[in-house]
């Protein structure tokens, strides 16, 4: 296979370049990258590729490429870029120009080092709510979709009025524009197609630790209220063993109680949850909204739509309303490996249903009874209220032991 070199350039296209990395692309007989990069190059005398679509047919050709090739690629190929599919696909050398995110830092005068970067550019905006609340600073790369203004609609959706954005376009060319602007002046505005937002926080966000309370959530409320007992959820939470980047599924979620705790710790991870009342369906995306969660919610009685969630690394069934057997087969069966389920049971008779269900099905179940009660004055004094028992029924795969 010949040399492969991929070169980062700026907006300003050649003037961006070293003169050696210049001398390099003139020198080549293959020169692919985006229709942009490419027409800074029109005198280039060899053959010219543009790279649309996936990247697979671009690294079959590269595989059993002959001539040398020099692959253009926007700012920093590394940062969000295609370097790091190709380069773990073939051989290639990468030299770098400056990301647009480091050129919006400098213009805006501030440290990057501790900010949080993420991409929307080709990628849905599914999530970035609960990814990036309460991060001080925020990068964001953009695309003609995913535009500094479906940006601002989508963060004020969740009330995220502490933020004031940073809008740099054309960064490094000679129509260069950079602008401070509130989220709804940013919902507004008019941009050119290359651009970069950074979202720096100037109030305060809320707050909220594991274990938030019950009445902070809309609910219905007869008798003691539809909702999973702050005590109930953390010990529930708890057991899914949930990781930073997990995909969790809440089954019932009423509320949503679960879904938005397990979000807070899932922040990079994806959660999904039905629900079958329209009442507590409105409720949990008032909820969702409130507490800044973006999950998957859809409005069905399990087993029906779960066909549409990616496999789980974690699964909270809240309730089943009958049908238990055929949840816990395709819980069960599309359970990532090393996932947990969890189930919380009311009667001992769904107690003793759900521990068959789970042995029949190779798991191995760690049952926990919890009894709580909470403290309530009376006159000047003090006497304690017992919620229900919840048998909290943790699951797990006995494969591979």
């Amino acid at each position: 296979m010949a040399s492969i070199k991929m070169i980062g350039i700026g907006a300003e296209g050649k003037l961006s370049l070293l003169p050696l990395y210049e001398k390099w692309i003139y020198e080549s007989e293959l020169l692919i990258g985006g229709k942009r990069q490419l027409s800074f190059f029109p005198d280039y005398q060899g053959e010219k590729m543009a790279i649309e679509g996936g990247l697979s047919l671009l690294v079959e050709r590269l595989q059993t490429e002959t001539k040398n090739v020099v692959v253009l690629a926007s700012g920093d190929p590394l940062f969000f870029g295609i370097g790091s599919y190709l380069s773990s696909k073939i051989d290639v050398e990468i030299y770098p120009y400056l990301s647009s995110v480091q050129l919006a830092f400098a213009k805006m005068g501030e440290r990057w080092q501790d900010a949080y970067f993420t991409s929307v550019h080709g990628r849905s905006m599914k999530g970035l709510a609960q990814r990036i609340d309460g991060k001080e600073k925020v990068a964001l790369l953009t695309d003609t979709e995913n535009s500094p203004n479906k940006i601002a609609e989508y963060l004020l959706s969740f009330g995220m009025t502490e933020y004031q954005a940073f809008v740099g376009e054309n960064l490094g060319g000679n129509n260069e524009s950079c602008r401070w602007l509130s989220l709804e002046e940013m919902k507004d505005a008019h941009f050119s197609p290359l651009n970069v937002v950074i979202l720096k926080k100037t109030g305060e966000s809320p707050r909220w630790s594991i274990g938030i309370d019950d009445q902070e959530f809309f609910q219905r409320k007869p008798d003691k209220g539809l909702i999973t007992k702050k005590e109930i959820r953390t010990l529930s939470i708890s057991a899914l063993r949930l990781k930073e980047d997990s995909i969790v599924w809440d089954i019932g979620t009423c509320t949503g109680s679960v879904a938005i705790e397990a979000a807070k710790i899932a922040s990079e991870g994806q959660v999904f949850a039905i629900e079958k009342n329209e009442g507590d369906l409105e409720n949990c995306k008032q909820n969702l909204a409130k507490f800044r969660v973006d999950a998957s919610l859809i409005h069905g009685k399990a087993p029906e739509g779960l066909d549409t969630f990616p496999d789980p690394d974690a699964v909270f069934i809240g309730g089943t309303a009958g049908g238990m057997g055929e949840i816990l087969d395709i819980c069960c069966g599309r359970l990532n490996e090393g996932g947990r389920i969890v189930l919380n049971a009311v009667t001992i008779e769904n107690l003793s249903e759900a521990i068959s269900a789970f042995k029949e099905r190779g798991f191995k179940t760690n049952i926990t009874l919890a009894q709580i009660s909470r403290s309530k004055p009376i006159l000047n004094l003090t006497r304690f209220d017992a919620l229900n028992p919840i048998y909290i029924i943790e699951a797990q795969c006995l494969k591979g032991e």
